[in-house]
């Protein structure tokens, strides 16, 4: 007999059975995994794995990489988590994948990778990707900035450093380059906890820089305190790339923001200013533009305080543009979106969750989790290009969780979507919107000649 479950609220009981169809959670996958296809994701991705299985019962390496991606985009947290659709026949048929890896096969994809190989297969990947995007008329903002990855444990590269939540503990403290009009994870380091914020950056910008495609260009980098170092603007300007950085304050940048007499008023709480200053060590003065804002009960004032100029915190930057100080400004709040960015790495796609013990294991695979960002923020601008940008969990909730089930119709698979979780009403617009969207050919490549090395 079969049980009989009493419900909550009401007397209608509910009988429990089982069926032999496959059924899975994730029918909305399908409109991305046609993104994939069209994009040709099943020909790059094994044209760059620098590795080749020999054993006829291996699962190729592809779709092991394949099942991560996947697993990143439909919730899991840990390798582990890779293992919660390894019995959903029906993404297993939509995928085209056979057999799903478990976590340990995961795991060990990810334990070929070496500082070598990690350039070799993902710096082409990342040039294919980009080739798929159009730079916008005026150029994109590149935005740097750093967070922290706590750890537990002894993980090669996990050390102590700056760890504002758990100070004195463990971390991995990795750096990023985001283009935030698009948006997408330009590039990606994975690096020591005890690593400060410049650490390495004009390496990681020239690595960032040779991933552009031809045509694009870099209308403003932008960067908080943390890099505020003469090495990097000085390999800005010579690159005579714009830049606005916040600017640490030192002494000296205090007495001269605290001696400014020209203030122009922005509104009865702001005022702009700017001065010039050349600071010890610098080969040249540089502008430096300034806001000042009142403090107030109603209102937590942003900036540092002044002990010269008590009832005002003052934030500075430092730039090469010739811009107002009020336009600067307005242009670095744009910035905040990193910070968005960088939470939905942590939070939708779990970035800091997918650690091993061995250092270049955990920097591949995050770089897969900042690849699935790159897919999901690219099948945006395919599925729905008219649309906001929708963070990674408000995808999975709104279009990739639905109930489906694989069906036959003769000797053709069909996936029945469900009515109750918008049916095909609600994904035929984003597949035609797909498949109408033309097919892109792969950019040439050109092998780097020389690699700058990662910091660990």
């Amino acid at each position: 007999m079969h049980p009989v479950v009493s419900p909550l609220f009401g007397k209608a009981k509910v009988k429990l059975t089982q069926t032999p169809r496959a059924v899975t959670p994730f029918g909305g996958l399908a409109s991305f995994i046609a993104f994939l296809q069209q994009r040709g994701f099943a020909e790059q991705v094994p044209a760059h794995l620098p590795w080749q299985l020999t054993s006829p019962n291996a699962i190729p390496l592809a779709h092991t990489f394949t099942a991560f991606v996947i697993g990143v985009i439909t919730g899991a947290r840990r390798f582990a988590h890779t293992e919660l659709a390894r019995a959903d026949r029906a993404l297993h048929r939509l995928l085209g994948l056979p057999r799903w890896p478990g976590a340990d096969t995961v795991r060990g994809f990810f334990h070929r990778f070496t500082q070598g190989t990690i350039q070799q297969f993902w710096r082409p990947l990342w040039l294919w990707l980009l080739g798929l995007v159009t730079c916008p008329p005026g150029g994109c903002s590149l935005d740097l900035d750093s967070t922290v990855f706590q750890r537990a444990g002894q993980q090669q590269g996990a050390a102590r450093g700056y760890n504002p939540r758990r100070p004195g503990r463990k971390s991995h403290h990795p750096l990023v380059a985001v283009l935030a009009e698009v948006p997408l994870v330009l590039h990606g380091w994975l690096r020591s906890g005890n690593t400060g914020a410049a650490k390495g950056a004009v390496a990681f910008l020239c690595e960032a820089l040779a991933l552009l495609p031809a045509g694009w260009s870099i209308r403003c980098v932008r960067a908080d305190s943390g890099f505020f170092e003469d090495a990097l603007m000085r390999f800005l300007e010579q690159r005579q790339l714009p830049y606005l950085v916040v600017a640490r304050l030192t002494p000296q940048l205090k007495r001269k923001a605290a001696g400014l007499r020209d203030w122009q008023a922005v509104d009865d709480h702001y005022a702009t200013g700017e001065f010039t200053a050349q600071l010890l060590g610098w080969q040249a003065p540089r502008r430096f533009v300034v806001v000042r804002e009142r403090v107030r009960e109603s209102k937590a004032a942003v900036g540092r305080k002044l002990l010269d100029v008590p009832g005002y915190t003052f934030r500075l930057w430092v730039t090469n543009r010739t811009e107002g100080p009020r336009e600067l400004w307005r242009d670095y709040n744009g910035r905040a979106t990193i910070e968005q960015r960088i939470e939905e790495l942590k939070h939708d796609l779990a970035a800091d969750g997918f650690c091993t013990q061995n250092f270049w294991a955990t920097e591949a695979a995050f770089l897969a989790v900042l690849f699935a960002f790159n897919l999901l923020s690219l099948y945006q601008q395919s599925a729905t290009p008219n649309s906001r940008y929708r963070q990674p969990a408000t995808l999975r909730a709104a279009v990739f969780l639905g109930g489906a089930i694989l069906g036959r119709s003769g000797h053709q698979a069909v996936l029945h979507l469900s009515a109750a979780w918008g049916g095909w009403s609600k994904h035929k617009p984003l597949l035609e919107a797909i498949f109408q969207w033309p097919r892109s050919t792969p950019p040439k490549l050109t092998p780097p000649t020389t690699l700058q090395p990662n910091s660990a």
